[in-house]
């Protein structure tokens, strides 16, 4: 909580109902502290608690986005391998025209798998808060 914690050498003995400890641990739980003395003090010395709140309906789709980054990410990186093998293949004409059509294309392509990709990345950083 605070810089200097070892200067703290009291100790209260405080003794609780099982329903009581069940409350606050509860509210320890939701909060982002990591320890419940910390809870405890923060409440006694009437300082901010921070308190998570997570909607878990969207659990689901979190797990979908997550395989869907995945996804482009793969059909992305084997593009990118077929793209390079191809211009190994520079010398028949006809190769020529579609790399250079198909290169457009791949710009088009990894431009938009990037919006996707910080579009799931915005919500997950806002979702896992």
């Amino acid at each position: 909580m605070e810089k200097g914690n070892s200067n703290r050498t009291r100790i209260i003995g405080l003794r609780l109902t099982a329903a009581e400890y069940a409350k606050i641990e509860r509210k320890w739980k939701a909060s982002t502290c990591r320890k419940l003395s910390d809870y405890v003090r923060r409440s006694l010395f009437d300082k901010p608690i921070v308190t998570t709140y997570r909607d878990a309906s969207l659990d689901e789709f979190m797990l979908q986005m997550i395989q869907l980054r995945k996804e482009l990410n793969a059909i992305g990186n084997n593009f990118n391998q077929a793209v390079k093998k191809l211009h190994i293949l520079q010398q028949i004409p006809e190769f020529k025209i579609w790399l250079i059509r198909y290169e457009l294309e791949s710009k088009i392509l990894f431009n938009k798998i990037d919006e996707v990709k910080k579009s799931i990345q915005k919500f997950a950083e806002l979702w896992l808060r």
